[in-house]
């Protein structure tokens, strides 16, 4: 069993080969369809795919409810902090030695949410709770809105995880004044039929946060009926694709570096001069 505490298919593609740079991290995003409600199955598939990873990547990402699929049925579905998920993403991260995001239904408190946990090598964790509930979906009447942003931090690199509908709201996901973050993370359940605000709004976060933006969402047709085609991806702080999936399952490793981001910053210092914002 791995300790957890809380912290303040085969790999196709790789960009990049280990670099020794501290300034350089490998990303890895999943993008696969999901079992719908069956977390034991989906644990299991993962597993397989990731298996490959091992020593290959510096961090995984899942997509969104990567257990059970865009599901209402939080009743059944939900998991404790202590619960199977939690320990599964513990030993992945031992496993490959690298860390792993995702979010899953949680319990808490008598309270549900959609919890995205971050999970390091080690069984140090952070989570984040996705903050705009997708009212179309009634997610709303269901889950519990988390009430703060987390910015952690994982081999040097400044790290913002958020969840699909977050985003729709730039004002979430500014950069803080003074303490700006390197990488926005999106794990999402994004349906085909709004993918052009998906293919539209990564890129434009990445351009005003002058940031890397890593996106994971899944394909093919959950228990809802509503279809997924991809467009998982990464973007570089100018808005300038790396990657971008297709419609079928894959993984993409990428190598980034954080180096030429921190001198674009310093030439173009547009985040000197943006508003502050307060959020309640």
């Amino acid at each position: 069993m791995v300790l957890l505490s809380k912290n303040s298919e085969p790999a196709a593609k790789f960009a990049g080969i280990r670099s020794l740079s501290p300034f350089c991290m490998r990303i890895s995003i999943v993008q696969s369809n999901l079992l719908w409600e069956d977390p034991t199955a989906n644990r299991t598939e993962f597993a397989r795919k990731l298996a490959s990873l091992a020593g290959q990547t510096d961090l995984v990402v899942l997509p969104e409810m990567f257990t059970s699929g865009f599901s209402m049925n939080a009743a059944v579905l939900a998991e404790p902090m202590d619960g199977p998920t939690m320990h599964w993403l513990a030993e992945q991260a031992a496993r490959l030695n690298a860390a792993i995001t995702g979010s899953f239904i949680c319990l808490e408190n008598d309270r549900f949410y959609n919890r995205l946990v971050f999970m390091r090598p080690d069984g140090r964790w952070d989570h984040y709770d996705k903050r705009h509930l997708f009212t179309l979906a009634r997610e709303h009447e269901t889950f519990t809105p988390g009430k703060s942003r987390t910015i952690l931090t994982w081999q040097g690199w400044r790290i913002c995880p958020l969840v699909c509908y977050d985003l729709r709201f730039p004002a979430w996901s500014r950069q803080p004044k003074n303490d700006a973050y390197d990488m926005l993370l999106y794990v999402a359940n994004w349906p085909a039929r709004r993918g052009h605000h998906w293919r539209s709004l990564l890129p434009a976060r990445a351009i005003e946060n002058q940031c890397f933006v890593a996106a994971v969402n899944i394909v093919g047709t959950d228990g809802a009926g509503l279809d997924y085609v991809g467009d998982s991806c990464i973007w570089d702080y100018s808005g300038q694709v790396i990657c971008r999936l297709s419609v079928e399952p894959g993984i993409y490793t990428a190598e980034l570096n954080l180096a030429p981001m921190q001198e674009y910053r310093r030439q173009l210092a547009f985040l000197d001069d943006a508003d502050r914002l307060s959020i309640l």
